[in-house]
Parts: C-alpha cells; structure tokens; sequence
C-alpha cells in the first residue's frame, strides 16, 4: 500500500512513526508542512521513506499561506495517488488534506490539537471540519478521543493506542555516572524534558524548584531542551541565584535520555494539556517515579501514591509543596518506580502498540472501498 505521511513539521515523534512505517510493507513517503526551526538533534528521515518536494515544507506556515497550501496538498495528493493519507496534527495537515478532498484519510491526533486548540473558534470548526472529512482517526488517550467525539467523529472510527516507548532502551538502571559528573552524588534530583513552551509549564516548575530548594539545600534540577521562554527561565534562575543547583543540557539527543532518567529520583512536568505524554511513558519506563500536572491525558496513567502524585494544574505553590513532599518520602521510591516500571510494561510498549495504526490504516482502506 502506498502511504503519504504528511505531518506539520518533522520532530522526534514524526521520527519515530516513519522508521517504524518503514519497516513495513508499505511503500511511505513523507510530505512535512512547515519547518519551524532546526532540531538540535539533526534528524534524519528514516531510510525507505520517500521525501516529497513541494512548495511546502521549507518554512513557518502563515493563516495567509493556507489557501495555497491547500492547492497545493491537493496537487501533490492527486499526482502520487497514495492508498491513503495519514496526516495530523489535526487543524494543519489533516484539515488540508480534507480540505483537497482526498481519501481515504487517517488523521492522526497530536493531544492538544484536540484537547485544546479545538476548544473554541477558528480551531474548534476546522478540527470539526477535518474529523467529520477522515475515514479513521488516530489517538493516544480516551481524552483524546472522548473530545473526538464532541467534535463529531464517531467513536467506532476511532482507533485508541498510546505512542509508547522503547523499553529495552527505556528501562531501569544506574545513574552514578552523570551524577558524579555534576557532584550530585548526595542530592534529591528532580528532571524536566519538555520543551521551554508556555503549553507545557516549564516557568511555572521552575518557580516551584526555586521556592522548594530555598527550603531544602539538597535538591536539584535537571533542565533539558529549550524553547521561547529561554530568557525568562535563564532569568528566574539567575534572579534566584541558584545556577549551580539547575543544570540546563539544552536538548539531549535520543541515545543519552536515559542516563538522564536514570540520574533522577523524580520526574516533573507541569504541562497544560497532554495526551499520553511520550516523556512521561520514558519515566515510567525507566522507573522513576513522577509528578505532574492534574490533567485528564495524566490521569490515565498516574495514580496518586502508586506511580507517583499529581497537583493542580498551572498551581506552582500546590507542585513547590509535593516537591518537599516528594523529598520527605524518599523512602518510598524505589516501590513507586516499580509501579512505574509495570505501568509501562503494561500499557506503554511501542512494539507492542505500534501495530495498532496499521489496524486504523486497514479499516480505512476498507471503509474507502
């Protein structure tokens, strides 16, 4: 079958779904939207994976620039007459290949798209338009599809699967090196990988750290990635004087994330909207407790006292007050990351989940027919 992989732009995630395409029988090509900005982490597409040249793809998409794109879409659509499309998120790539009129469609949600952007005006009626136009849609959470179904798109075309993780290269081991390296070897040491956004809260956990380390001397944070908030997160920390307390890698390439799970006792994200947040599956994975926002995308996979806590969402007092909390019961993690670790094994296994969207693509084709 042939398959047209049309994503907004190309990250990590897209990444992952063409090396896994790519070693199937399908023959896929990769059509990205938009670019950006450069990935620290210089991904490459994944060899297989024809890469489409067109108008698009070579810069930030403006509202102006849809009408053509949306020609566009369908020229190329029309011209490579895939078996079907797959595209998300859902109001970029998704409504302009409803927008062309081709089918069959697999959208494919990316969590906020639908969680949030599609709460109310211009964002809300183009994902109605987009769903109300696919053939199946893709989705990592019951939030996620439950707000689908708000929207119009009909639950029994709705194909349900967590992105899940590598757990051989995901799992529990040593972290000693990359403390000993920073002298941390006695420090309680929370981590963040989300990217410096306003959507994922990063300002707000580091207000929390801030407050919860003046209390207690023996905290620390590590800081990956970066985003357009650098300058205000630099300038939090650097008012607070605690920069030998905060160690910022900036983004770490995808064979070192675990040393970095590793070295930590607890894992925080204090993200506004999510659906099965990758980040948080990796910790699970690697069995490290977590504390994260209270928010239905989290809720499915944190229980309270089990895999770790939760607080109110966008509350950095609530989240510098479990962080002491979570310090106090440093007794108590090595059986929450047990849980951990068993939550994934149950639920997070890519290899295991991945086959899921080749199922969505069968009931497409077959619907199409």
């Amino acid at each position: 079958m042939r398959v047209v992989y049309f994503s907004r732009d190309f990250t990590a995630h897209d990444h992952r779904f063409l090396q896994a395409l790519a070693g199937t029988e399908n023959e896929v090509s990769f059509l990205r939207l938009e670019a950006r900005r450069d990935d620290p982490r210089r991904l490459q597409v994944p060899e297989g994976v024809g890469v489409i040249d067109w108008w698009g793809g070579r810069r930030p998409l403006r509202l102006v620039d849809y009408p053509r794109a949306r020609a566009e879409v369908g020229r190329v659509l029309r011209q490579l007459r895939p078996d079907l499309v797959h595209a998300g998120p859902v109001q970029q790539a998704a409504l302009l290949t409803a927008a062309s009129g081709y089918r069959p469609l697999v959208t494919m949600s990316w969590g906020s798209d639908l969680l949030r952007d599609a709460r109310r005006g211009w964002g809300r009626a183009a994902a109605r338009y987009a769903l109300r136009r696919s053939d199946v849609l893709v989705c990592d959470c019951a939030a996620v599809r439950d707000a689908a179904a708000g929207l119009g798109m009909a639950p029994d075309r709705t194909v349900v699967f967590p992105w899940g993780v590598d757990l051989d290269r995901f799992r529990p081991g040593p972290g000693t090196e990359l403390r000993r390296r920073l002298g941390w070897e006695e420090a309680f040491v929370f981590l963040s990988t989300r990217a410096w956004e306003p959507l994922y809260g990063v300002d707000l956990l580091v207000e929390a750290f801030l407050a919860a380390a003046v209390r207690l001397p023996s905290l620390r944070l590590l800081l990956l990635g970066h985003g357009s908030r650098e300058r205000s997160i630099l300038g939090q920390i650097a008012r607070a004087k605690m920069d030998d307390r905060v160690h910022r890698p900036g983004p770490v390439p995808l064979s070192r994330l675990p040393d970095y799970y590793r070295a930590a006792d607890v894992y925080v994200s204090a993200s506004h909207s999510d659906g099965s947040s990758v980040s948080l599956m990796e910790a699970l994975a690697c069995g490290i407790p977590s504390l994260v926002s209270d928010i239905p995308g989290n809720r499915e996979w944190i229980e309270p006292d089990v895999q770790g806590w939760t607080f109110a969402d966008g509350d950095a007092a609530e989240l510098s007050a479990a962080m002491v909390t979570a310090y106090e019961r440093r007794e108590e993690l090595a059986r929450l990351g047990g849980e951990a670790r068993q939550r994934a094994e149950s639920r997070a296994n890519w290899k295991i989940n991945f086959p899921s969207l080749l199922r969505a693509y069968a009931m497409a084709v077959g619907e199409a027919g």
